[in-house]
């Protein structure tokens, strides 16, 4: 692949007390994220360069004023520094005001740049909740900051390791609101979301497994009735529709038969039957501390392709020198995959 047919990706810094400066500055020292796009880091030099300290690497990146500039430094990873995020103001490893702001800020300007077609997407690290509430952001996350920036109401999360691709009807809420949200409109939203991503990654003819929300789905109405009030209808007007989609199925075996083989992605009815089954494959344990991480969040129903890492900000480890980049280097290249078979449908 040419240079210039690499995409142009905004890849944010997330919180600055995180490690997400640390994954971000370690994922671009690695040759096959840098060979997958021409990447614009959005953050604070200064943090950057706390951060490749702790990780003992360089950031040698060429500070850019906007995105015209960076389009011109092919061989480069640029950046666009939005000097919001001083090292002596902000702590490593402390919910901060201040961290939440520019977490916010970083978020905000890659939107603006991927609504207006000047990258080709966006690419998170991780936010602090409570460090966006403190800053005044009337959002709980990535996903429902994206949709208002992008005045969108219907979008869904979407979880990917390797062959396994895990979309989700209710995400950060309480199980007992998620319960109130499962309806047979948003069922059939979300499948049709997944259907969507699903085609965009390469499978044309994509089989969707939806999963149930009680034991065993909810055993012909023993266990509840979701199953047969919002999630079963949701699907047979799915498969009306020419979506291959088979379901409710109970949520304690359709990862296995979805890892085997037999579908190509489930929807998951809650946030942690959906995680919990991603991240138990994707994540391992770490001699000398800290976690392996691997799998890619990718929101559904955007106008603007964004990935980003299926982790946290970790300020435990923040600092350290222990976070493990992978999930950022898996985010990079989804996205610019992503990219380029919108580049080709076009």
């Amino acid at each position: 692949m040419t240079l210039e047919h690499r995409p142009l990706l905004a890849i944010t810094m997330g919180d600055p007390a995180g490690i997400g400066p640390e994954v971000v500055v370690a994922a671009l020292a690695r040759r096959r994220a840098r060979q997958a796009c021409r990447p614009l880091v959005i953050g604070d030099l200064r943090t950057l360069e706390r951060a490749a300290a702790a990780v003992g690497r360089s950031f040698r990146a060429k500070v850019v004023a906007d995105v015209l500039e960076a389009r011109r430094h092919l061989r480069r990873v640029c950046l666009l520094d939005l000097a919001n995020a001083a090292p002596e103001q902000i702590r490593v490893g402390q919910v901060s005001a201040g961290a939440g702001r520019a977490a916010a800020a970083y978020i905000e300007t890659a939107a603006g740049m991927a609504k207006a077609g000047m990258v080709a997407g966006v690419v998170t690290a991780p936010i602090n909740k409570e460090a966006i509430g403190l800053a005044g952001v009337p959002h709980p996350g990535h996903t429902e900051m994206l949709a208002s920036l992008c005045g969108v109401r219907e979008v869904a999360m979407m979880l990917v390791h390797g062959e396994m691709r895990v979309s989700h009807v209710t995400t950060h809420v309480s199980v007992r609101e998620a319960c109130e949200r499962i309806t047979r409109q948003r069922v059939e939203s979300v499948i049709r979301l997944t259907y969507e991503a699903l085609r965009r990654m390469g499978l044309p003819q994509p089989r969707i497994a939806v999963g149930g929300l009680n034991p065993h789905a909810g055993e012909g109405g023993l266990f509840g009735d979701e199953e047969q009030r919002a999630i079963a209808p949701a699907v047979a007007q799915a498969c009306e529709d020419g979506i291959d989609a088979a379901g409710p199925l109970p949520p304690d075996s359709v990862f296995a038969r979805h890892r085997a083989g037999e579908f190509d992605g489930v929807v998951a009815m809650l946030h942690d039957h959906g995680h919990i089954a991603v991240k138990t494959v994707g994540f391992a344990a770490r001699s000398g501390g800290g976690l392996k991480s691997a799998g890619v969040n990718v929101t559904l129903g955007l106008p603007i392709l964004r990935t980003s890492v299926d982790h946290g900000t970790a300020f435990d480890i923040a600092g350290k020198g222990l976070a493990d980049p992978t999930s950022m280097v898996e985010a990079i290249e989804l996205a610019a995959q992503m990219a380029r078979a919108e580049d080709k449908r076009a």
